[in-house]
């Protein structure tokens, strides 16, 4: 087969060594240009060149960020999309089944090439632009924008990094001045809230090896699904965590927690801007939002069975 491989080299997991051996064991059996991103963006432009080229497979190789990039300039092609993890977290490749260890997850992706193992897969949209997993609104976000603005401790730290600032955003009193309203197509309506999350996969993120599932039933074929949190008090936040770990449901749909399922679209509103971020990247605040679901819109390699 004809791969391109998409390399983040700032990816935070990734090591020299680590690429020369990718590079070599796929090289055997395939195919294979390698191109370096240099920018943000630059992922989206060399997957569509890649699929002009009439590559097989873009294999993108990094954190979550590079994925969906590489994700956004493969929409409506023939071309797949095979996710490598080398980020501090992998949500997407994860979730998918893709082991978070490179070298073991390079081994699957040599099977489900071997295999074929390609899927027609659902992708959500954020005024316009692609998510693999979730988009995040208000609370969520902001804690997204905090971890940004110290990207080499989020590198080094990683987990504790994203725990520490839920903690400094859930203090500070800017989370008092976050509402916002939900309106889906089909008339659904939640009046008020602080946090939401859209969803494409599940789950949401991993804490570690531990899987945080606010939707368990979204997956590559499914429509989208839209939790929500009315308020961010702390008896909120202690009965959110505990359903998204322990309840096979995930959120309830009840006392200030929302759960929409089979959502195709849906309106977020604010008087005021709202920060919200994509697979794990904070764009500018907004007071409106459109979020849609686009069918069978990604050919993703999947691991084989």
């Amino acid at each position: 087969m004809r791969l391109v491989m998409i390399v983040n080299p700032t990816a935070a997991s990734l090591t020299r060594r680590d690429l020369v051996v990718i590079e070599k064991r796929l090289s055997l059996r395939h195919e294979l240009i390698v191109h370096r991103t240099s920018r943000q963006g630059h992922a989206t432009r060399l997957a569509h060149r890649a699929m002009k080229e009439k590559a097989d497979v873009v294999i993108a190789v990094g954190g979550d960020g590079t994925v969906n990039e590489a994700a956004n300039g493969l929409l409506g092609t023939t071309c797949a999309l095979a996710p490598l993890p080398g980020g501090s977290t992998n949500v997407f490749a994860r979730s998918i089944g893709y082991p978070n260890e490179t070298n073991k997850a390079t081994t699957v992706l040599l099977h489900a090439l071997d295999r074929r193992t390609i899927v027609e897969a659902g992708v959500g949209l954020a005024d316009g632009r692609a998510f693999l997993f979730h988009v995040g609104i208000g609370f969520d976000a902001s804690v997204v924008h905090r971890v940004e603005k110290q990207g080499a401790l989020k590198k080094y730290l990683g987990h504790p990094w994203f725990i520490a600032s839920a903690i400094r955003s859930w203090r500070s009193t800017d989370r008092q001045q976050l509402r916002f309203r939900i309106r889906t197509t089909d008339g659904r309506e939640i009046g008020l809230a602080q946090m939401a999350v859209a969803l494409n996969t599940s789950p949401y993120t991993y804490l570690g090896n531990l899987p945080i599932k606010l939707a368990p039933e979204v997956g590559l074929t499914t429509l989208l699904s839209i939790v929500a949190l009315e308020d961010m008090a702390l008896k909120r936040l202690l009965q959110a965590t505990r359903a998204a770990l322990f309840d096979a449901g995930g959120l309830p749909d009840s006392d200030g927690l929302y759960h929409l399922r089979e959502v195709e679209a849906a309106d977020i509103t604010s008087d005021s801007p709202f920060p919200y971020q994509l697979d794990g990247e904070p764009l500018p605040p907004v007071t409106d939002l459109r979020l849609e679901h686009y069918p069978r819109a990604l050919r993703v390699l999947v691991p084989a069975t």
